[in-house]
């Protein structure tokens, strides 16, 4: 007979990796680091106390927008290999159970933002709206979701500005619009890679529907724009927000390195290409944010 404290070290053990899938763990530490950089590109002194909440309620507020999307999309969850083994559509975890997690996440969310300022509150709450309420219904109707998606998706990178400032103003705004525009490239090289599996499920995730030249096309185009918005720090029109000579010349090569990748999907069309694409996107974001903190803190 299996002794009581190993089987509750097993249960909690479950219930720990249930709750980390439910909320996607690793995409959502990702999504805090975003906000922790947009942090310290507006601090010149880090308040630890401000940091701490942001951190709880950023996380909160993401893994809530993840369990709701789980529990709409449970059922679509088991047609894809890659989804079906998640609580829900395994039949590990009761719907309303993960229904009253998303709830509950959201108000420590909601509080602990709210305890840093109104305007990171409202931010990270319109984001969950408009991740659960809008953009989870969309994917099956519309390609159009991943443009609906985008905005809550570069709310984070901003966000951490705004629990700095309390201010929202062109510094954030311009945070925004690269992680904004950074993500159509991105999701459309998950697309691209993953088109059977959603459709498989009723999804639309790529513009044009197919894996095509207008796709591969977009892709490029999005990647070009991301890429200029990356540079405008540079020109000293935004704020406080500033890049140095050098700070330029780095997140250009990044870009550079980007788009060369995005073209190799356009003229090649393949998996692999779609495959490669999306790890350089992770790489593009988080270098740039890196320069961009480095840059304030030790080039200027």
């Amino acid at each position: 007979m299996q002794p009581i404290k190993t089987i509750e070290i097993s249960n909690t053990q479950q219930s720990l990796n249930n709750l980390f899938q439910l909320t996607k763990f690793r995409l959502s530490v990702s999504v805090v680091i975003s906000s922790i950089a947009g942090y310290f590109l507006a601090v010149d002194q880090v308040n630890y106390t401000t940091l701490t909440l942001l951190v709880i309620g950023g996380y909160a507020m993401v893994g809530a927008s993840n369990v709701f999307n789980q529990v709409f999309e449970k059922d679509l969850d088991k047609l894809m290999p890659r989804t079906q083994l998640r609580p829900l559509p395994d039949e590990r975890m009761q719907p309303n159970k993960a229904l009253f997690i998303g709830v509950v996440l959201t108000l420590i969310g909601v509080l602990t933002l709210y305890s840093i300022n109104l305007k990171t509150a409202f931010f990270a709450s319109f984001s969950t709206l408009i991740y659960a309420c809008f953009y989870t219904p969309l994917k099956q109707k519309t390609p159009l979701s991943v443009f609906v998606g985008a905005f809550p998706g570069a709310i984070p990178f901003m966000l951490g500005w705004v629990a700095a400032t309390n201010e929202f103003g062109i510094e954030p705004g311009v945070l925004f619009m690269l992680q904004f525009f950074w993500q159509f490239p991105h999701f459309w090289a998950i697309g691209w890679l993953l088109h059977e599996e959603y459709q498989s499920a009723g999804f639309k995730m790529l513009p044009s529907g197919a894996r095509d030249q207008s796709t591969a096309f977009q892709v490029v185009f999005y990647t070009l724009w991301t890429v200029v918005i990356s540079l405008i720090p540079a020109f000293n029109y935004t704020g406080s927000l500033y890049l140095t000579q050098t700070a330029a010349i780095l997140v250009l090569l990044l870009g550079g390195m980007f788009l060369f990748f995005a073209l190799k999907l356009m003229v090649s069309k393949t998996n692999h290409a779609a495959r490669v694409l999306i790890r350089v996107s992770i790489i593009y974001i988080t270098g740039i944010q890196l320069i961009y903190v480095i840059d304030k803190f030790f080039l200027q």
